[in-house]
């Protein structure tokens, strides 16, 4: 390893320019990346992973979740789309939904992810692993994703770094920007910054069609303002309070949150704009008790 740090420094002196010294440091022992079919133990983990039965939400979009965790698969003539993996040990309740309903593992070939906690990106490592898919991500939601554990201005930074929560990290994660598509078939998955529960939170939105009859679909990222004790929401205030107002203006016939219980029923032209109206709620008096 001292060898290879030695001769990238040789590279990037070339690149930078002559005259510099380069000292070479041996790192800091990173932490011991966790399995990925490592199940997580939490107070909420074994209720959340329940087994759910699979569900047609609306034409080519069926919930594949656990009972506590949404997973959503979006199906495709070239292959399919996956919406975030719940824990490491829903990675087989999801695989048997997605078989159940005739589709297979296999053919997914992105997976995209709403915000990096062990509850929602856990599984992502263990379905990249069961599919070859590319897994897509916001900017720094890409950062948590490939360390398997939060960045370090994640309100809840402290609590996801311990050796028990944190998950296995994903190789390969492709950068998605905010307001950019992802292409695949006849559907264009866009990716909207939703920052405030997470740096990199991120809402997913697309279009369902069946019969020349088309929905607008929202898969919602968490807009809880929940943190470890100690972190301030005040400073990014402004920021959260965007990304509830994007929440609030999106196309939305149909809504589903990152816990199913948020949104529930799920066909519902209101839900957006309740589900902001809601967080906006918390937000203010999450803020008004950092006075």
């Amino acid at each position: 390893m001292e060898g290879l740090s030695r001769q990238v420094c040789v590279i990037l002196v070339v690149l930078i320019g002559g005259g510099l010294a380069c000292a070479v440091r041996r790192p800091h022992a990173a932490p011991v990346p966790r399995p990925a079919d490592a199940a997580i133990r939490c107070d909420n983990c074994e209720d959340w992973n329940l087994p759910r039965a699979p569900l047609n939400i609306s034409a080519n979009t069926y919930y594949v979740g656990t009972d506590g965790l949404s997973s959503l698969l979006i199906t495709t003539p070239a292959g399919h789309i996956l919406l975030d993996g719940g824990l490491p040990q829903s990675v087989a309740v999801i695989a048997a939904n997605i078989e159940q309903l005739g589709f297979h593992v296999a053919d997914v070939r992105v997976i995209a992810s709403s915000h990096a906690h062990f509850d929602h990106a856990g599984g992502i490592a263990g379905l990249q692993q069961r599919s070859g898919a590319r897994v897509v991500a916001s900017a720094r939601g890409a950062v948590a994703l490939a360390a398997g554990q939060p960045t370090d201005d994640d309100p809840q930074a402290r609590s996801g770094r311990e050796p028990a929560l944190r998950f296995a990290p994903v190789a390969h994660v492709d950068v998605v920007g905010d307001g950019e598509a992802i292409q695949l078939g006849d559907v264009s998955l866009v990716a909207h910054y939703t920052p405030g529960h997470t740096p990199g939170s991120t809402t997913w939105t697309w279009r369902s069609c069946e019969a020349g009859t088309c929905q607008d679909l929202v898969y919602a990222d968490s807009l809880n303002a929940v943190s470890d004790d100690g972190f301030r929401f005040t400073g990014g205030a402004a920021a959260f309070q965007h990304s509830i107002e994007v929440v609030d203006h999106l196309p939305c016939d149909v809504m589903i949150s990152v816990h199913p219980d948020f949104s529930r029923p799920f066909a519902d032209p209101g839900a957006c704009h309740a589900y902001a109206t809601a967080a906006a709620a918390k937000l203010r008096q999450r803020l008004a008790t950092e006075q």
